[in-house]
């Protein structure tokens, strides 16, 4: 029931619970506008904030804006969390819910969430892997793509944008990515749609186009074989969600995905 502006939640259950998302629909407090606009949000701010720093790069009169642009992917994607958030913000708080609530309880007692994040690590990781592998295969024609060096691999980033890569870029990168595709995007059009493959298919598309896009590389070969190479692990982690409707060992294990992605694309 409501009370006030805010919907009181059956004892028991999460207030990111389908039971309590389809209450907030028939109330109207969830609408197609929210997911909709945030399931698109992340892949469009990415190319946004791109073309911002090349626009810096073009009043320096450097001779190719954009691919000088591409290297700070790390730096402006913290940008593009912060929008996201803030979208979040404004959508959970028509709900009545705050964005803490779209994670969920976090199990920390004897490592428990840690431990099943590991486990989801070991499972998704390959799956990124072999995708990268059969996409290269399919676009390149072998298994070893080329990785557009200087702009994805071996970025030549000033000392304090190294730092902030790897100690700060990957701690608020992941947890945003999974809060925002999983706790708030997909339980919702889940509702809206009410044919769970649906929502599976369009999380899992923009999903996967966003990581295609970080960075945007205008090479159509490049787009494909990086669409390729995300869309396996990103469907195994949607349907992981699904099946335990639990984010916090999934922020556990796409942690290391982000490290290891940050490590092995910076220039020491």
């Amino acid at each position: 029931m409501a009370v006030g502006s805010h919907q009181v939640a059956v004892p028991g259950t999460s207030e990111n619970s389908r039971s309590e998302i389809e209450q907030r629909v028939a109330q109207g407090r969830v609408t197609w506008t929210g997911p909709m606009t945030l399931v698109v949000a992340r892949a469009f701010l990415l190319v946004i904030a791109q073309a911002m720093v090349a626009v810096v790069y073009a009043l320096c009169h450097h001779p190719s804006p954009w691919q000088a642009a591409a290297p700070w992917w790390s730096i402006y994607g913290t940008f593009v969390d912060i929008g996201c958030l803030l979208l979040m913000a404004r959508f959970t708080r028509a709900e009545g819910i705050r964005i803490r609530d779209l994670i969920g309880k976090v199990r920390l007692r004897r490592g428990r969430d840690v431990f099943v994040g590991i486990g989801y690590y070991l499972l998704i990781f390959p799956c990124f892997l072999g995708g990268s592998m059969l996409s290269s295969l399919l676009v390149y024609g072998s298994i070893g793509p080329h990785l557009a060096p200087g702009q994805l691999h071996g970025r030549p980033l000033p000392f304090w944008a190294l730092v902030y890569t790897l100690s700060v870029w990957w701690v608020i990168w992941s947890p945003t990515e999974e809060i925002t595709y999983q706790g708030y995007v997909l339980p919702r059009l889940e509702a809206l749609f009410r044919r769970p493959w649906v929502p599976v298919m369009v999380v899992g598309f923009w999903w996967t186009l966003q990581l295609s896009a970080l960075p945007l590389i205008l090479d159509w070969r490049y787009i494909v074989w990086r669409f390729g190479s995300f869309a396996p692990g990103v469907f195994v982690t949607i349907l992981i969600y699904r099946r335990t409707r639990r984010l916090p060992p999934l922020i556990v294990a796409h942690w290391p995905m982000d490290i290891v992605a940050a490590i092995l694309t910076v220039k020491f």
